[in-house]
């Protein structure tokens, strides 16, 4: 029973905190409009008045769907530009393990169970109102009633003072830092009633299953705010949104706005094939799309530069554990093993696509700092064989009928429809060519393309046999790449807050049971692996269970991951933006998406507007 209240917990917030991406591995779907206006009628935004413009794109839903509730769907957070706006309290740099502070000076995480932070005096919000501890609470009060995860480790937070705040953990861990600081925080002044009215029925004793905390839920989700007000240096001006584009304009006013080169920032909105001609015309100075090989072929053509940072995570073949015999393990690791991965990857990124090696659910980049020597040999690397696939199937007693398709021990032919993401031109790619290799080995595969605003809701509905989803996340601890793998697609019993899923996104998911009899650790849940994987304050501890739950994933393959993503990310050097660091500068080890290391460098002042 407790597994299972685990599951439903983190299910509820895992997105919130991995945040979203723009044709990213582990996008949040975005709804576009349906006829938006082609983004090269409109008037290049860097030429008003001679106002220096950072332009990107990110897609987005216009007014009324589109809204500023943070919290809820179709929010115009806008991806990795809202830390330009509801800043977080800091932001991670991955090459050396340190930390940029923002709203927070200064952290520290006591042991056993406090984590304490100092927030940035002299913080104005756009609204005049000043930036203090309540802000902080307000926001992870309502995250309580979204059900975050954060609140799994934590059971109290207090602000001794103004600038003070500290986290009480109920169960200490190492990835509460990282919950608590890369949260947007919003402003008390917009959200601190509703934070008011919760912390009273929390203080009654009530949960988030009471019925006064339900009607505060349903009143909250329907609230709309006129404007989002930020802490960050720019904000969405809601008269500039079109359904080509809109501009965050500068607060002069922010406490950081003296550091940042720009006036604004105006984002075009749209998936790659809508964003496509606006690279290639120069328009846009960077943009995080999952661009296919003949594209990045034209970028460099004309001279536009391709960024690959890592992003930690990539695309997986999930299967509906609901079908025989895809919910057999045996038959599983047969189909990773006739599946070439190397082709995979290169017919879908090219050069920004490499294969998974290490098979464990995370990053091969962070594998070997989580996982000794003497374990990673113990992996399997599912290479390439075919011979090896057939072999398997048949001591399972498949057999193939007279038109090379495999036949199951029950009489079924292997026959199967792949979905995915028909705008997202890099899994499109993936599906295509895993269809056919699948197709050639006896499985007999067609693809179906389901708008990426759909398909993560029909594979949370359990609406698929098989399908191209995420595997692991984009964040430094293997616990956020688990709960994605085991939650976010498994069992979904309520839509995921801070995502911008409909609400019709619960459903049974990929139906993989998180109890399961394993050869290398016997009987395990899964749920409660994933858990205790984050446990404690021990790193070295950590790094025992981040290695069981490794070896239990890789024999079990609940999805196959196919390959790791690097990014393509074009930007024009020089037209509106200078200051783009070497490929082998520290900061592009952050990815594209967590901790986006352009965001930092439009924070810090890297990157500015040409003299």
């Amino acid at each position: 029973m407790k597994s299972k209240l685990l599951v439903l917990l983190t299910v509820l917030s895992i997105l919130t905190v991995l945040g979203v991406a723009c044709a990213a591995p582990a996008p949040a779907p975005v709804e576009q409009p349906e006829e938006a206006a082609p983004a090269e009628e409109s008037a290049p935004p860097a030429e008003e008045a001679g106002e220096a413009a950072f332009v990107g794109a990110w897609p987005y839903q216009v007014p009324p769907t589109g809204h500023f509730n943070s919290y809820v769907t179709n929010a115009l957070v806008l991806g990795i530009y809202r830390d330009l706006m509801e800043q977080p309290l800091a932001m991670y740099r991955w090459a050396d393990g340190s930390w940029m502070p923002l709203l927070a000076t200064d952290w520290e995480l006591v042991p056993p169970d406090t984590f304490t932070l100092n927030l940035r005096e002299g913080v104005t919000w756009s609204d005049g109102s000043g930036f203090t501890a309540q802000d902080v609470i307000s926001t992870f009060t309502l995250g309580r009633v979204m059900g975050w995860t954060v609140w799994q480790y934590v059971d109290e937070i207090e602000a001794p003072d103004d600038h003070t705040v500290s986290f009480h953990m109920a169960v200490p861990s190492t990835v509460v830092p990282r919950y608590v600081l890369r949260q947007a925080i919003v402003a008390d002044s917009v959200y601190g009633e509703f934070a008011e009215k919760a912390q009273a029925i929390f203080d009654e004793g009530k949960g988030r299953d009471s019925d006064e905390m339900q009607a505060l839920r349903q009143e909250f989700e329907a609230f709309r705010p006129g404007e989002m007000v930020v802490s960050g240096p720019f904000k969405v001006d809601p008269d500039s949104i079109t359904e080509s584009q809109l501009t965050l304009v500068k607060v002069p006013t922010a406490w950081n706005a003296d550091q940042v080169g720009f006036d604004k920032v105006v984002l075009y909105n749209g998936e790659t094939p809508t964003i496509t001609p606006v690279v290639l015309a120069k328009e846009i100075d960077y943009a995080t799309h999952g661009f296919p090989p003949a594209t990045e072929a034209q970028f460099e053509s004309e001279g536009i530069r391709v960024l690959r940072p890592p992003i930690f995570t990539g695309p997986a073949l999930y299967v509906n554990h609901d079908i025989y015999p895809l919910n057999v393990k045996k038959v599983r690791q047969a189909i990773a093993y006739a599946i070439n991965r190397d082709e995979n990857a290169t017919v879908s990124l090219d050069e920004s696509a490499i294969r998974q090696q290490y098979m464990v659910g995370f990053s091969d980049n962070l594998a070997p700092l989580w996982i000794s020597e003497a374990d990673l040999g113990k992996l399997n690397p599912y290479e390439y064989d075919p011979a090896k696939a057939e072999e398997m199937f048949k001591d399972v007693g498949f057999t193939k009928a007279d038109d090379g398709v495999w036949v199951d021990d029950e009489g079924n032919r292997m026959e199967f429809e792949l979905t995915a993401p028909a705008e997202f031109a890099d899994w499109s790619a993936a599906a295509e060519n895993l269809a056919e290799q699948l197709t050639k080995f006896g499985i007999k595969t067609t693809v179906r393309g389901i708008t990426f605003t759909q398909h993560p809701t029909d594979v949370r509905q359990g609406k698929f046999e098989l399908a191209i989803r995420e595997w692991g996340a984009g964040h430094p601890h293997p616990h956020f790449s688990y709960v994605t793998n085991f939650f976010s697609y498994n069992f979904v019993s309520a839509p995921t807050p801070g995502s911008t899923a409909p609400q019709s996104a619960a459903g049974p998911g990929m139906n993989y049971p998180l109890e399961q009899d394993t050869e290398v650790m016997g009987e395990v849940d899964l749920a409660a692996l994933v858990v205790r994987a984050a446990d404690g304050l021990d790193e070295a501890a950590q790094k025992e269970k981040v290695t069981e739950i490794a070896l239990v994933y890789n024999e079990l393959l609940p999805q196959i991951p196919l390959w790791e993503r690097y990014g393509n990310n074009p930007t024009p050097p020089g037209v509106r933006v200078t200051g783009w660091p070497s490929d082998d500068a520290p900061i592009m080890q952050n990815s594209p998406y967590a901790d986006s290391f352009v965001i930092m460098m439009i924070l810090d002042g890297t990157l500015q507007p040409p003299e």
